[in-house]
This record gives C-alpha cells, sequence and structure tokens, in this order.
C-alpha cells in the first residue's frame, strides 16, 4: 500500500483506489504505485476481478502537470517511459479489470482506464485527452489503446480536438461499457466484477490473452495463440472439474480452484 494508492480486497475482487486529492493527478509515485498494486493483484490467487477507482468525485484529471511542466527532458524521458511500464502491468493483470469511472477520466485518467477490459461511467463523468491543447500528444498508450477500442476516426477526433465526451457518447462509441447514476458506479462495478470470481481462473486468464494478443496479429497468428490456449487448459484440475459437473448436474454449477 502506498502513499496514495491502495488495494483492498473483498469477496474475490479486489480494488486499486486512487487516492491524491484533489484531481488524483499521476505524478510519478502515482505511477509506481499504480503499477506495484496491479502487480500485487495480479499475483494474488485470492484475487478474481479487480476495480480501478477514483473515489466518487473524480477518477484521475491526468498527469501532474506542474512537474512535467518543470521537468528537464530526461526527466520527461523516464515519465514517458515509467508510465507506459506501470500502465502495461494494469493492462496485463491476468484476470477482468472493470474502471469505475466518476467525474473526470482525462489524460492519463483515461489512458488508465483503457488498460481496463471494462469500463462503467457515471452519467456526469466525462472522458478525454486534452494532451494537444498543451502543445503535446498523449504518452501513456492514448495513440494506441484508444483507436483499437473505438477506431481510428473516432481516436483522432479525440486526441486532434482535445475536447470532453459526455458518458452518453462514451456508450455509444462503445468507449463505455455501462452508464450509471454517479452515486452508482462503484456498486455497478462490483456486480460487474462479481459475476467473474466464480468462473475458471486459468481460463479467464487464457481467455483474456487471446483476445488482447490475438488483437496485434493476423487471424491465422491469433487462431494458433487460441488453440495452444485451449489445448493446454486440458492438463488442468478446472477443465475435468468443469466438464465433470456439467455431465452431472448441467452448466454453471462447478466449483474452481485455479489449479
Amino acid at each position: 500500500m502506498g502513499d496514495f494508492v491502495r488495494i483492498t480486497t473483498e469477496a474475490g475482487i479486489a480494488t486499486i483506489r486512487l487516492q491524491r486529492p484533489p484531481m488524483n493527478a499521476l505524478n510519478g509515485q502515482v505511477q509506481d504505485e499504480i503499477g506495484a498494486a496491479a502487480a500485487q493483484a495480479g499475483a494474488d490467487p485470492d484475487v478474481r476481478a479487480v476495480i480501478l477507482y477514483g473515489g466518487e468525485k473524480v477518477f484521475a484529471a491526468g498527469a501532474d502537470i506542474k512537474e512535467m511542466a518543470e521537468a528537464s527532458h530526461a526527466r520527461i524521458m523516464e515519465f514517458g517511459a515509467g508510465i507506459q511500464n506501470a500502465f502495461k502491468v494494469v493492462a496485463r493483470i491476468p484476470k477482468p479489470v472493470i474502471a469505475a469511472i466518476t467525474g473526470y477520466a482525462l489524460g492519463g485518467g483515461l489512458e488508465l482506464a483503457l488498460c481496463a477490459d471494462f469500463r462503467v461511467l457515471g452519467e456526469k463523468a466525462r472522458v478525454g485527452q486534452p494532451e494537444i491543447l498543451l502543445g503535446v500528444i498523449p504518452g501513456g498508450g492514448g495513440t494506441q489503446r484508444l483507436p483499437r477500442l473505438i477506431g481510428p476516426a473516432k481516436a483522432k477526433d479525440l486526441v486532434f480536438s482535445g475536447r470532453f465526451m459526455d458518458a452518453a457518447e462514451a456508450l455509444r462509441i462503445g468507449l463505455a461499457d455501462q452508464v450509471v447514476p454517479d452515486a452508482e458506479v462503484y456498486e455497478a462495478a462490483r456486480k460487474m466484477a462479481a459475476q467473474y470470481v466464480g468462473g475458471a481462473p486459468l481460463a479467464l486468464r487464457a481467455a483474456k490473452q487471446a483476445i488482447d494478443e490475438g488483437l496485434e496479429l493476423d487471424l491465422d497468428a491469433g487462431l494458433e495463440i487460441e488453440r495452444l490456449h485451449f489445448t493446454g487448459l486440458f492438463g488442468t484440475e478446472d477443465q475435468a472439474a468443469g466438464m465433470r459437473s456439467f455431465l452431472e448436474k448441467g452448466p454453471g454449477k462447478a466449483t474452481f480452484t485455479g489449479r
């Protein structure tokens, strides 16, 4: 647990909570703590799903502009590597990850949310990549993860304009997966996460890796990744238990141990 990021686990769901008032600005220390929390959640066998949460008022309003404005070029090189490395750890958590977004998710805040598998937004949430308004471009994955999610034209609109997008539009273009009243964001994310807690963790890990890795490859290479993951799961206790339970009790009644 760090100064600005803490992780708590309840009923198989880990919550990675940003706590750097007032706007959860992502300075270097926050980035390091996010990466450490993500690694901890990913390695903990008791964690079956993860929620990224900034609190009731704001998710994260972006990088610490004061820190960047005063930094040397060498420091910015370190900063760019640091934010990408931390966010890679989040993106590679081998479990379902949900970003619960209230208030602003801007710049690095949106880039963090893009590392999740799903995004739940409050009705008054605003998201965007406003770096162009500062004379720079996104540096934490916005030019890469955003077009992979919503398509290049819509991503270019957000990156080129720097405009803020409301929750309704985010839902319409696939940037949000669910929009709920602001006060219900965290509980909606927990409800979404809970549906994965009883699932087969090794199969969920394989499914996530197959999809994410396959998106970067041609179809034949992606299919080969799928085949290897599929056949590899037949060496697990979960596969044996799942198929035995299906034959004896029907679907959806197996208990999985992650072995």
